[in-house]
């Protein structure tokens, strides 16, 4: 018994240290005026579920994709905003990063949200983001796209909706009480300064993938 109490703790630990990844939310929280209306803010490699009636959860996506997940009867929901990291090759979408960013940030949002009493099947998914917004050959955004594609098709979960992939970063408003989400395209060339945060990640996760482990179940 004392074995699998240790076993247990030591992948929460895993789990919680896991780089790039934040089982916690870490989001910045504010009330906007304008709204009228208490905001979440989803930073890269978080996830945050809220269970208010009165949340609207906010994220800026350029590459990076977000799922947005809920129990339509409870409007209890949530959203994560994730990238798949680089190999050392080039690649994107490889099967380690696959299993240790996307999988994880999926599994973990689910879960979080299963955990409310809300069975699988009635879970209502909506996937935004994966803009190839890069210069480069390799079309990140869609590698990123596809893999929360794939995803869902092989977990056997439908979605309601989804907006992935084209030039543009995009700004996500999501209330998980209504399931409504707005969405807006960024175009101009300001709107660039928005993903910093993204940028800053995304060269963080070719490193953090060999410092730390995923453990996943």
């Amino acid at each position: 018994m004392a074995n699998g109490r240790q076993n247990r703790d030591h992948l929460e630990r895993r789990k919680q240290q896991a780089p790039g990844l934040v089982a916690s939310p870490t989001s910045k929280r504010y009330f906007d005026p304008r709204l009228g209306i208490n905001v979440v803010r989803v930073l890269p490699g978080d996830h945050y579920v809220s269970q208010q009636p009165d949340e609207l959860i906010v994220t800026i996506l350029g590459s990076c994709v977000a799922a947005c997940i809920r129990d339509p009867e409870t409007g209890i929901g949530g959203m994560n905003h994730f990238m798949l990291p680089q190999s050392e090759t080039g690649d994107w979408g490889n099967i380690s990063a696959t299993m240790r960013y996307g999988s994880f940030a999926m599994e973990t949002l689910i879960n979080d949200i299963l955990k409310s009493g809300c069975p699988r099947e009635r879970l209502e998914v909506k996937l935004f983001g994966g803009g190839n917004v890069s210069t480069g050959r390799v079309r990140v955004g869609d590698m990123n796209g596809q893999f929360a594609l794939n995803y869902l098709k092989y977990e056997g979960i439908p979605f309601q909706a989804s907006d992935l992939g084209g030039p543009y970063p995009r700004r996500i408003h999501y209330n998980p009480r209504t399931g409504k989400v707005d969405r807006l395209l960024l175009r101009r060339k300001a709107d660039t300064e928005y993903l910093k945060q993204e940028n800053e990640y995304r060269k963080r996760l070719p490193v953090e993938m060999k410092s730390g482990e995923i453990e996943l179940f």
